[in-house]
């Protein structure tokens, strides 16, 4: 499984962590996918004190990465990028995997299997 964080979100990401601190060793981020957003899947990314059982773990730097199984699929490959401007601001996904992707960067289709989009609001 391989998820590329860029330099700027491996910064950002620790910070968030260092910034939740309360011991534990695990402590990481959890990245997957799930139905919603106008393209059909939405990135998920939260902070998280342990792996669940089952998950895939990667590590970048001092980052630790926790996904689904289930969701490795329409990860693999990802780039996870952060970008501070004056206009747009926050965490950007870029899927090698996405046939589609929605103006925002933040939903996805991924060929046949993409559920129903919801438009965006």
């Amino acid at each position: 499984m391989t998820i590329i964080l860029t330099e700027k979100a491996e910064f950002r990401l620790r910070a968030f962590l260092q910034g939740s601190a309360d011991g534990s060793t695990e402590k990481g981020i959890r990245v997957g996918v799930k139905d919603g957003g106008c393209n059909g899947y939405e990135y998920v990314l939260d902070i998280v004190n342990a792996p669940r059982p089952n998950d895939l773990i990667d590590q970048q730097g001092k980052v630790r990465i926790y996904i689904d199984p289930q969701n490795a699929p329409l990860l693999e490959g990802v780039v996870i990028d952060f970008l501070e401007g004056l206009m747009e601001s926050g965490f950007k996904f870029t899927n090698p995997n996405a046939t589609d992707t929605c103006g925002c960067g933040k939903s996805f289709q991924a060929g046949d299997c993409t559920p129903t989009g919801v438009p965006c609001s």
